[in-house]
């Protein structure tokens, strides 16, 4: 039986509102604990007595952990519901940070920050929550609602890294991981309000159809054009993010100016997240998807080469980390928008969990070659230079892709 879209409202019923909020929460909490990581680099080391290279490489393992476990744990949201999975990811986030609190070995560390926290991450990030939040609005809704909950969860991550930095300096970074530990718990219970439904059922797919089976559905995608580009797009916004979040502040250091002013430039970054998040995800519901994706990937690229060729200076600086804010996750509702669109909600999760995993391949190359060039040859420039590029070629990709449904009746 076909099975009639939701009219769209004005306004968001109470049920959505719920979810949003909810869902907004999840994603502070999850991606706000994961952005406190860099600050406990040094002093953790420090009172470990390990060297640098051991957190640090906790953490990139932490990215690709989370990227691979993204599509298990957005297929089993999409299966069994967002509430056992945001629950399960929100005690292996406490385990793992708890267990590196006490941590004097790198074995412990690796397993506590890279594998139990990058889990956690999977469970309680945008391949849980965006899925959730699809099925609740209608269609013609999704990416404005999607632009809503990515852009509250910037604000949580402006708030839990200077707590971070004070429970720090109270404590110790003993103190500071327990106390986000005891935060990731508070997250369990929000996954039971992004289970809630709408009055009226969201269509099973972008074009009516009954619902088809994860199998057909991954086979459709893998032979969807439009979804491989997509797919590759992301990719490169991994790819370009990891690199400036890891690396901006050594770079500044390079051309004399002090590591403060990166922090701060990463505080801004974040600041103008929340409205680029909200304005794309505004801008998905009345202008095609994939074209304003290719304008973020432009954009970037344009302001990645300016900043290269532009004399360095404390406003210049805030300047690009103002612009890149804007541009930053506005890809996430874009992305996340256009997988509703050609694919439906039924396996959303899944298939943006597939998605994700591109991204956080690009995120960890994107970091660690970073490192490895600047090792090489002293500088950065040269993959400033790249990470232009990758905007350019993303941008390339992502404008001829056809967004029209492709799944087929069960």
């Amino acid at each position: 039986m076909r099975v009639e879209a939701m009219p769209a409202r004005r306004g968001w019923g109470s049920a959505a509102a719920l979810v949003l909020v909810a869902g907004a929460a999840v994603i502070s909490s999850g991606l706000g604990i994961r952005q406190t990581f860099g600050i406990f680099l040094q002093p953790f080391s420090a009172d470990r007595a390990l060297p640098i290279t051991v957190f640090a490489f906790a953490v990139a393992l932490h990215n690709l952990v989370w990227g691979m476990a993204q599509p298990i744990a957005g297929a089993a949201a999409d299966r069994f519901g967002s509430a056992a999975v945001v629950a399960l990811g929100a005690l292996a986030y406490a385990a793992g940070l708890a267990l590196t609190s006490v941590a004097h070995g790198s074995l412990l560390v690796i397993v506590g920050i890279g594998l139990l926290t990058g889990i956690g991450i999977s469970c309680t990030s945008f391949g849980v929550v965006l899925p959730a939040v699809s099925r609740i609005v209608s269609p013609e809704r999704r990416s404005v609602a999607a632009g809503v909950v990515s852009a509250g969860g910037s604000v949580g991550q402006m708030a839990i890294v200077p707590a971070a930095q004070g429970a720090i300096s109270h404590g110790g970074v003993e103190f500071g991981l327990l106390c986000l530990a005891a935060f990731a718990l508070l997250v369990a219970p929000l996954g039971l309000l992004l289970d809630r439904r709408a009055a009226v059922p969201a269509p099973a797919t972008a074009s009516g159809a009954r619902p088809v089976g994860l199998r057909q559905a991954l086979v459709e995608a893998a032979s969807h054009p439009g979804y491989r580009l997509l797919t590759l797009g992301f990719f490169t916004c991994g790819f370009q993010l990891a690199f400036i979040v890891t690396h901006l502040p050594g770079y500044l250091v390079t051309c004399g100016i002090s590591p403060a002013l990166g922090a701060s430039a990463l505080a801004v970054v974040g600041l103008f997240n929340i409205v680029g998040s909200w304005g794309c995800g505004w801008l998905g519901a009345r202008y095609p998807m994939q074209h304003l994706l290719g304008w973020v990937y432009l954009l970037r690229a344009a302001a990645i080469v300016a900043f290269i060729l532009l004399p360095k200076s404390e406003l210049g600086v805030l300047v690009f980390a103002a612009a890149m804010g804007v541009l930053w996750l506005g890809t996430v509702p874009l992305t996340s928008g256009l997988i509703g669109r050609m694919f439906g909600v039924t396996h959303m999760g899944t298939l943006f969990g597939v998605a994700f995993m591109s991204h956080q391949i690009g995120s960890f190359l994107g970091a660690w070659l970073g490192g490895v060039m600047f090792d090489l040859t002293g500088s950065y420039v040269g993959f400033w230079w790249l990470t232009a590029a990758a905007g350019l070629f993303a941008a390339l990709v992502n404008f001829p892709i056809d967004e029209r449904a492709r799944l087929k009746p069960a």
